[in-house]
């Protein structure tokens, strides 16, 4: 619809929009030992091209050390009905040296160029924020990017505010003194004046790795926190359990529904929140994936470690990665308090037979799975970010979590670099197969392995368009 704004009119009509052709995804260089810029890399993924399958174009940093991580848009299906805005800018927040990358994704979607560096100093200094995280675009006309701390690397539950056509910054979007002691992820929901952010952990512990004796000290976040959306303010704290660590938040697409999902990565479960007929917010546990008995890992304990999730447009199927038991779950979610497992895969993590891991209990498998081999490669590392295609047929997935945590419990992953697969999935009946045909190998890459993260296509999808 050319001539009504960017995105969809509805998350439905997004379903109906076209293939995805082209791909883009922050690769990061961070803790793998070469002194190279994080770049995002552009991939084809049209089964007709020639460079099917092949990183396309590459736009290395101007800094190192940045730790690219996830991105958002300038303009989404947030701001549908206004003809003046255009999605032809990619943010780029580093979770590391706090620099926001803007970029043109507009003049040449095949080869993206820098637009703009908004400077550490200046999130510092106008905001009193650091970490920067997740980024979301707002009807407003206004880009706005959560973070996880304050510049001391303490944690702290803020936003910064930028300005959607000059990238400036305008200051911080959460208003009085009652702010949450950690940050991550968020998702809003106007219609019913809301918008709710996560807690994943106090930046200077998680910047040197997962260590296990910083859980029962409050490091780890356990909170959904509750904003009113319109006056801006922190109101409600959702208490999901000690050390849960809740990462990725989706509410439902349906900008009427009340509710939605979360994932929590250290306990592993999956949180149903919901407003309830009081007009507050409240969570249930629906789904709990069991720890593994093991010898020769970290723990004696092994989480499933829940580390993406998202939801198809049609509110149909949830989808989430298990980076260290190292499969990928699908779920029926018509009933949204009894979600119905349909779907799994296991395409490498931890477990699989032949390595330092033996399973002793296991409260869901016979036996530990066959390493995950496609194309001749043995895949490092276990699944972890998720993107689908918007007819929800399609389930893309890369091996990087966060260069730090890669390093520790993959450190094949750093020597190999990651990989990007394609799952196909059955949209019927519910089910995943891994698609053998479709392999991008980022240990290939001309300046060495390196770490492949979020993925998002120049139209939009159903982890970065909201409706309202």
């Amino acid at each position: 619809c050319g001539a009504c704004g960017p995105g969809f009119a509805s998350p439905l009509d997004a379903m109906k929009g076209p293939r995805e052709e082209i791909l883009y995804v922050p690769c990061i260089y961070r803790n793998t030992g070469r002194k190279k810029p994080d770049f995002l890399a552009t991939l084809d993924v049209n089964p007709k091209s020639p460079q099917y399958c092949q990183v396309i174009h590459r736009l290395p940093m101007p800094n190192l050390g940045d730790e690219l991580h996830h991105s958002g848009w300038n303009a989404c299906s947030s701001c549908f009905g206004d003809t003046t805005k255009k999605r032809n800018r990619l943010i780029l927040p580093s979770l590391i040296s706090t620099r926001i990358y803007v970029v043109d994704v507009g003049t040449d979607p095949r080869a993206p160029r820098l637009f703009k560096v908004i400077n550490p100093e200046d999130v510092f200094w106008k905001c009193n924020l650091g970490y920067p995280h997740t980024s979301h675009c707002l009807g407003s006309g206004e880009v706005m990017i959560s973070t996880l701390g304050d510049p001391a690397g303490n944690g702290k539950g803020g936003f910064i505010l930028l300005d959607a056509e000059t990238f400036e910054i305008k200051g911080n979007w959460e208003k009085g003194d009652n702010v949450p002691p950690m940050g991550y992820d968020f998702w809003y929901q106007p219609r019913h004046n809301v918008l709710i952010s996560t807690e994943w952990g106090i930046p200077k512990c998680l910047g040197y790795g997962f260590n296990p004796n910083d859980l029962k000290k409050g490091r780890y976040g356990r909170r959904l926190n509750v904003w009113d959306w319109t006056t801006h303010t922190y109101i409600q704290a959702i208490d999901v359990g000690e050390d849960a660590a809740p990462l990725e938040i989706r509410f439902l697409h349906n900008p009427n529904a009340a509710e939605g999902f979360v994932g929590c990565t250290l306990s592993s479960s999956i949180h149903r929140f919901y407003k309830t007929e009081r007009g507050d917010w409240a969570a249930e546990k629906v789904i709990q994936v069991p720890s593994k008995k093991v010898e020769g890992w970290l723990l004696s304990d092994m989480p499933g470690f829940i580390t993406d999730i998202l939801i198809s447009l049609d509110d149909r199927f949830l989808y989430f990665s298990n980076w260290l038991h190292g499969d990928i779950r699908q779920y029926d979610i018509s009933n949204t308090r009894q979600p119905k497992l349909v779907g799994q895969v296991f395409v490498g993590g931890s477990i699989s037979k032949g390595g330092p891991v033996t399973v002793c209990r296991d409260e869901e498998l016979q036996s530990q799975p066959d390493p995950f081999v496609i194309k001749g490669k043995k895949v490092a590392g276990g699944p972890q970010m998720i993107q689908l295609s918007l007819d929800g047929k399609r389930l893309y997935v890369t091996t990087s979590l966060y260069s730090a945590w890669d390093k520790q419990f993959y450190p094949d992953l750093i020597r190999e670099g990651s990989v990007m697969l394609q799952l196909d999935v059955d949209t019927e009946r519910g089910g995943l197969r891994v698609n053998e045909e479709f392999l991008v190998d980022f240990g290939k890459e001309p300046d060495g392995p390196c770490l492949a993260h979020e993925i998002r296509y120049p139209g939009g999808d159903c982890t970065s368009d909201i409706w309202v």
